[in-house]
């Protein structure tokens, strides 16, 4: 397990909201930060952090990625409207990774000639695919539209299997603590531990050392994680020399 690192950008500033709240309005804000994503690049990259990732959110984000990538070359990787037009572009700026959502999912379904075309061009080493979840009826299901709208893809040890053989990792976004800082979603954690067989990364409700301590046990120790909200750099009380020292 290791901790990996985010920049988080809405509306071409680095931020941090809180998760199902985007709309055509705005979105419910946790922090807005005054720095540029290069301050956040260069602080993770001074410690030697790998694996990190920037999540971009609607339009005017670009100059911002570029600046992230710039400073941290081959340590990020990028995500937030990413299909098989673009993808070779953010991996030519110095992406690690890309990170593709919607593309694959859209219309409540899950589109396979998708990802396929955009497996080919990034390779699979390159690919990550984000699996934002959320639960209805006692399963949990991939949404999309801003976390919104609820596809037929149920998250199951079939179908991660399935995605594996396209993509080098998976992004797992437990939506419904997402931005809330009020512990996280220890269900989902807890088969996706026993359904993965690639390197995956959670993300949602971490608070406390206690919360990254429970996702070390119930992740057996192969789950990694990445903190928004509660972290310092961000506005919260979760310092970061002490995650980054665990």
């Amino acid at each position: 397990m290791k901790f990996r690192p985010c920049i988080d950008l809405h509306e071409g500033k680095v931020k941090q909201i809180v998760g199902g709240s985007l709309n055509d309005s705005g979105a419910r804000e946790n922090y807005v930060s005054s720095y540029n994503a290069d301050h956040y690049a260069n602080i993770y990259k001074n410690a030697g952090l790998t694996g990190g990732h920037v999540i971009a959110l609607g339009q005017g984000n670009k100059d911002q990625i570029i600046k992230a990538l710039q400073t941290y070359p081959m340590g990020l990787q990028v995500g937030g409207g990413v299909n098989a037009e673009n993808a070779e572009w953010y991996l030519n700026q110095g992406a690690s990774h890309v990170i593709v959502t919607s593309y694959i999912f859209s219309d409540g379904k899950f589109n396979l000639e998708n990802l396929i075309k955009i497996s080919n061009i990034t390779t699979k080493d390159r690919l990550v695919i984000d699996l934002s979840c959320r639960k209805k009826d006692d399963h949990y299901y991939v949404v999309t539209d801003r976390w919104q709208k609820f596809t037929t893809f149920e998250i199951n040890k079939e179908n991660l299997a399935f995605l594996a053989d396209y993509c080098d990792e998976f992004l797992i976004h437990a939506v419904d603590v997402e931005g809330l800082r009020s512990g996280i979603d220890s269900e989902l954690l807890n088969l996706m531990s026993q359904w993965v067989t690639i390197p995956c990364t959670y993300a949602g409700g971490i608070h406390s050392l206690e919360d990254i301590q429970t996702i070390k046990t119930i992740g057996q120790d192969k789950i990694d994680f990445t903190i928004g909200s509660a972290m310092d750099l961000f506005g919260g009380d979760l310092k970061f020399q002490d995650i980054v020292s665990l």
